[in-house]
């Protein structure tokens, strides 16, 4: 039986899936197949490489660090993010918070990030490599619109892949027998369309399907969840939800509101071990 783990984005807000891993590590499951979003699948491959409580070192340390994110980063040309790309993405786990390759390389199962293809509007399944030490998959899945540029792999054009597949649990589905979910936002959360809709529409007017996701991205999100709801009272899918975001906002740099949200995902991993166990063996 092959078993999957599905990982939402949420940029800061997605430290509640590293507390949910982290209890997962701990509690010695580790699942065949692992795709996520955005800063779903950038902490994710620290799953992955068996490295518990790295996320939360880094954002412990570095959220308030004007070098990991902020407005200059922008106004940098040479960076073009709210976040520090060299920073973040190399600087980080190959010098500070040192990122295991060796065991990410040596895991036998599968690990994929969505990414949104700007030509088509819709999401694209990239593996991630095992020994990218610039970690340009995980950069273009987390490149979220007007925050960060367009990031171009094999001839195509990419962006957050939160756009095209926020929540990937169908491509999951379509791989394993067994899959967990895990959500950013609590259960009751719906999105509301984007209030940047304007300016997204004249930066990007030359992806015009890309545009058009952008505007059915709420519309979109909202019944992928209700479907994904369905599908859990089926007994198909095991789905771990926040009960709430503690007021975490995707660029916080409040470490004790990190550490918090951390901890609930961790504490509700752990209480529901048994259950995921008996889950993912059933």
């Amino acid at each position: 039986m092959k078993t999957g783990l599905v990982l939402e984005g949420g940029a800061l807000r997605a430290i509640f899936s590293s507390g949910v891993c982290d209890g997962l590590l701990e509690g010695g499951v580790m699942t065949d197949y692992v795709i996520g979003v955005s800063a779903g699948i950038a902490y994710g491959v620290s799953y992955v490489s068996q490295q518990p409580r790295r996320n939360l070192e880094v954002v412990t340390r570095f959220a308030p660090d004007r070098r990991y994110m902020g407005w200059r980063n922008l106004a940098d040309r040479h960076n073009r993010s709210y976040f520090g790309l060299e920073f973040g993405f190399s600087t980080i786990p190959n010098e500070l918070v040192p990122f295991d390759y060796d065991t990410f390389a040596a895991y036998r199962g599968e690990v994929e990030a969505v990414v949104t293809n700007l030509n088509t509007g819709k999401a694209d399944y990239l593996p991630v490599p095992r020994r990218d030490k610039e970690s340009l998959v995980l950069q273009a899945s987390c490149a979220m619109p007007l925050l960060f540029p367009i990031f171009q792999i094999n001839g195509q054009p990419y962006l957050d892949g939160g756009v095209g597949d926020a929540i990937p649990w169908q491509r999951a589905m379509d791989k394993c027998d067994r899959v967990i979910v895990v959500l950013s936002r609590p259960r009751n959360y719906r999105r509301k369309p984007d209030h940047m809709m304007k300016l997204i529409r004249k930066r990007y007017r030359a992806y015009p399907n890309f545009v058009a996701a952008m505007e059915g991205r709420a519309e979109v999100y909202n019944r992928d969840r209700e479907q994904l709801f369905q599908t859990e009272r089926k007994g198909n899918v095991l789905v771990i939800a926040p009960e709430s975001t503690l007021g975490v906002a995707r660029t916080e740099r409040n470490t004790e509101k990190l550490r918090l949200l951390w901890a609930a995902g961790y504490q509700t991993a752990v209480d529901r071990l048994e259950e995921i166990r008996a889950f993912l063996q059933d």
